[in-house]
């Protein structure tokens, strides 16, 4: 049974907001009744202040989407077009507090609702599931290569597991699941060329705390925790002081003999690598 709070069984048991308004200022669909989930939303919009009015939500779907939804239309109105345009999924899961992992694609679904209600406001053509080089990945749930990035990009997924929990690509028949894999590839190996850049380089130039601070963790995020948690280990970065890193160990990591190994050739070596070469990592122990 999926752990669910408080608020998404309330949403679920009592959704706000559910039917269709007549006459719409815009209307947003998603998704396919055959496939499994799908949203229609509806907007109210006044014109002279492009605020929304009133929306409204017809959803065929688990107890995530209807809760997903109700959400997502006390969310938005009183908000500007503009405002709302910004909601992201994690935002609506966030209200929530909280989705289980494996229905976070509900959330995906009411972010993009909203977002095709808005380009039907402002008279932007509906995007099709094949445009150009987009090509459908998951036949079984017809998620697009577009598609599976955009997730990967904003949510920081690092697994197949992952990202069908955020798009339900590979969790049908499954068979779609290598070209998912290769995909993170491909888009985490550009993302550490766009990071990793010639010692002369990160030398020659002076960074600021700030910076150093974010490329300690987006390396830690990057190139440490896949590893540690691909073996049901985890880590948490404590404390930075100068070019001293201090972390914990956590999962399966605590505890185990050979941390004092992962410390210096895993996170000391690739914070080295990525960051700076003075760099020293100590591991704080309660």
């Amino acid at each position: 049974m999926w752990n669910y709070t408080e608020k998404v069984i309330e949403h679920f048991r009592n959704p706000r907001n559910v039917g269709e308004i007549k006459n719409p200022d815009a209307v947003g669909e998603v998704g396919n009744i055959i496939c499994g989930d799908a949203l229609r939303l509806t907007l109210r919009i006044d014109k002279k202040t492009d605020k929304i009015i009133d929306a409204k939500f017809q959803t065929f779907g688990c107890a995530s989407a209807i809760a997903s939804s109700s959400a997502l239309t006390e969310m938005i109105k009183g908000m500007t077009i503009k405002k709302a345009s910004k909601i992201t999924n994690k935002d609506i899961a966030d209200y929530l507090g909280g989705l289980p992992n494996e229905k976070m694609h509900c959330s995906v679904m009411g972010m993009e609702a909203l977002e095709r209600a808005i380009d039907n406001y402002r008279g932007v053509p509906t995007k099709k599931e094949m445009v150009g080089e987009e090509q459908i990945v998951c036949k079984c749930f017809s998620v697009t290569d577009k598609k599976i990035i955009r997730a990967i990009k904003e949510n920081n997924l690092k697994t197949v597991e992952e990202v069908t929990n955020y798009t339900k690509a590979g969790g049908g028949c499954g068979k779609c699941k290598p070209e998912i894999e290769k995909l993170l590839q491909e888009f985490w190996g550009k993302e550490a060329t766009k990071i990793s850049r010639p010692k002369k380089e990160l030398a020659g130039k002076k960074s600021t705390n700030l910076q150093r601070i974010a490329l300690i963790q987006d390396t830690i995020e990057r190139e440490i925790r896949p590893q540690l948690k691909a073996d049901g280990g985890d880590i948490e970065l404590v404390d930075i002081d100068r070019n001293k890193v201090y972390v914990k160990f956590l999962g399966t990591c605590l505890g185990c003999p050979s941390t004092g190994v992962t410390l210096k050739n895993l996170v000391e070596s690739k914070l080295k690598e990525f960051v700076k070469e003075d760099i020293v990592v100590e591991e704080v122990k309660e």
